[in-house]
């Protein structure tokens, strides 16, 4: 089995899930770069590949079983085992009315679900689906990109801007803030750390380009928590500056 560390990150295509893959390919490890597009997933892996990253393309639906699967049994047989991963992909559903803000007096629940399949249930479904993957590393570590709008304590607190109001969004990010609580619970005792990771305002086509922050610097906290020594913090979430509020 080869020494070099291997990572996989969701929706690495583009946009901050693409610069942690480069972040980690420049940091020796190999990256498997997960995506539904199969189009827009190779074109990041030769990418990747030209920036000297050893990167390789693992189609990946994270709302379907099937595809997830698929997902683990390719990083099997391409590496026998997982070293990180990291839940990127996110989704924000459509606004409610003007500009990007969603309303929760005027939210189609189909939309709802649809967010929560993907930002919180896609991550359970590929954590659970990689586990026995990351449980052959020597360091495993999982990393789950939340979002300052997650933190209960920051959006209850008028004096602090926390942007618009984004019902159908935000409370995933709250709730995979504590879905990552209840896995580093799990996992005490063993040698997988978990933690939760905010990028920023960063301006991706997420946000329709709308932020003060390159993807490059959104992808940092990320790939810091991605390598954290053995003995590091779990259980916890962070942006550049240190420990979020819940």
């Amino acid at each position: 089995m080869s020494e070099t560390k291997i990572a996989l990150v969701t929706g690495a295509n583009k946009g901050i899930g693409y610069e942690i893959a480069a972040g980690l390919g420049a940091l020796g490890y190999r990256v498997g770069v997960g995506a539904r597009d199969e189009d827009r997933r190779e074109a990041a892996v030769q990418k990747l590949r030209g920036a000297g990253v050893d990167a390789f393309g693992v189609p990946l639906d994270v709302t379907g079983d099937e595809s997830v699967t698929g997902a683990a049994e390719l990083i099997e047989r391409r590496a026998g085992r997982l070293d990180v991963l990291v839940n990127n992909a996110g989704i924000s559903g459509p606004p409610t009315g003007p500009g990007w803000g969603q309303d929760p007096t005027m939210l189609d629940l189909d939309v709802v679900r649809t967010v929560v399949e993907t930002n919180v249930i896609g991550v359970i479904r590929v954590t659970n689906a990689m586990l026995p993957l990351l449980r052959r590393s020597a360091s495993p570590r999982i990393v789950n990109v939340s979002s300052s709008v997650g933190s209960l304590t920051w959006q209850a607190d008028p004096g602090i801007d926390i942007g618009p109001i984004m019902a159908a969004y935000a409370p995933t990010k709250t709730y995979l803030n504590a879905v990552t609580v209840q896995y580093a619970r799990q996992l005490a005792g063993t040698n997988i750390l978990i933690n939760a990771a905010c990028p920023g305002l960063v301006a991706t086509d997420f946000n329709g380009h709308y932020g003060p922050r390159t993807p490059e610097q959104g992808a940092a906290t990320a790939i810091r928590l991605a390598t954290l020594p053995d003995g590091g913090p779990t259980g916890s979430f962070f942006n550049d500056d240190g420990v979020i509020p819940w």
